[in-house]
């Protein structure tokens, strides 16, 4: 996907001449004020930054808690089991459903999986599937370079600018209350009533994602401990992992790790086989931004891509069809 971001003249009087564009990006210096984002300055603000610290915070608290519960042993089988299967069906609703599906385009999907895809995402605790999208069409379209909502060269390349922007990419781009238009960015999301009505619901999918492990925590174990344990680690820590483990290829996926494939201009992105797993093959983003619309992000030899062998069984099974694999031509063609 291609967005072309033109200067505004907006508030200009007539007759006047506009302001001079800003000098080009040099690829080290700190980012001007942000373009392609529509700030937010009104009382709403505090409310979004109390919202996004809870989303943050929260289940980072849980992870202490569970740290120090596990010293005393107060965990179950039960709470592996279902942190593992959430974990799994949040984070694939994020990879397969809202990102290499409804973001880039890398196959359709029939009507009831594109909208228990984004479902699953949704309970993932990331944002609702709109916003989500706007704002990652956003970043591919800006990649390290002003605009980009999330970049680690955010405050220039040397040594504190990184270590700052490192952190600013990871989490802190969370709390500066911008939103990439949904219009601008997402209006075939906008126009689809399916994914409308699931954005609406991001609220009560976030309820039930921690009412789920409570209530089959309860009912497994035969007792409310098993609910409470089942809400910490199946609830708040699995939300935990799967927020750092996204973050971390917002941010250390484009420091840390290989170029093999050649990317735009201020394009940094890199593989980081550490995280594959964890990220269902999210984190060889070196190729997903030398070839967004691809289906599959590990192409080498090796790379374990989760995500790609979920969107093939999907296919297989009917539910998927124009999937856009990678050839051995586009691949070749993108070597660095």
């Amino acid at each position: 996907m291609s967005i072309i971001s033109t200067p505004s003249t907006k508030g200009i009087p007539a007759g006047t001449d506009p302001p001079p564009p800003p000098p080009p990006y040099d690829g080290t210096s700190p980012f001007p004020p942000d373009e392609g984002s529509t700030p937010v300055r009104d009382s709403g603000d505090r409310i979004y930054v109390g919202v996004t610290a809870a989303i943050v915070v929260l289940p980072f608290v849980g992870l202490g808690l569970a740290g120090w519960l596990l010293w005393g042993r107060l965990i179950h089988p039960v709470d592996i089991v279902l942190a593992a299967v959430l974990y799994t069906v949040t984070g694939l609703g994020v990879t397969v459903g809202f990102h290499r599906g409804l973001t880039h385009g890398s196959y359709r999907a029939i009507r009831p999986v594109r909208v228990a895809l984004a479902v699953a995402g949704s309970m993932s605790f990331q944002g609702d599937v709109i916003g989500w999208v706007a704002t990652h069409r956003r970043h591919h379209a800006f990649t390290d370079r002003p605009g980009d909502p999330h970049s680690p060269y955010r405050y220039g390349t040397h040594l504190w600018g990184q270590l700052h922007g490192l952190l600013d990419a990871h989490v802190g781009w969370l709390f500066r209350n911008e939103q990439s238009p949904p219009e601008r960015y997402a209006p075939d999301l906008v126009a689809d009533p399916d994914i409308r009505a699931v954005s609406r619901a991001f609220p009560w999918l976030c309820l039930l994602t921690l009412a789920l492990p409570f209530g089959l925590g309860w009912a497994i174990g035969g007792s409310w401990l098993y609910g409470v344990t089942g809400l910490l680690w199946a609830g708040l820590v699995r939300i935990a992992l799967l927020h750092h483990v996204t973050w971390s290829v917002n941010s250390l996926c484009h420091m840390i790790g290989e170029r093999p494939f050649r990317t735009r201009r201020h394009d940094r992105a890199t593989n980081l086989w550490p995280l594959a797993l964890l990220s269902f093959g999210e984190s060889w983003h070196n190729l997903h931004h030398a070839d967004p619309t691809s289906a599959r992000h590990g192409v080498d030899r090796g790379q374990i891509d989760p995500s790609a062998a979920v969107i093939r069984l999907m296919e297989r099974a009917g539910w998927a069809y124009d999937v856009h694999w990678p050839t051995a031509d586009r691949v070749a063609a993108r070597r660095a």
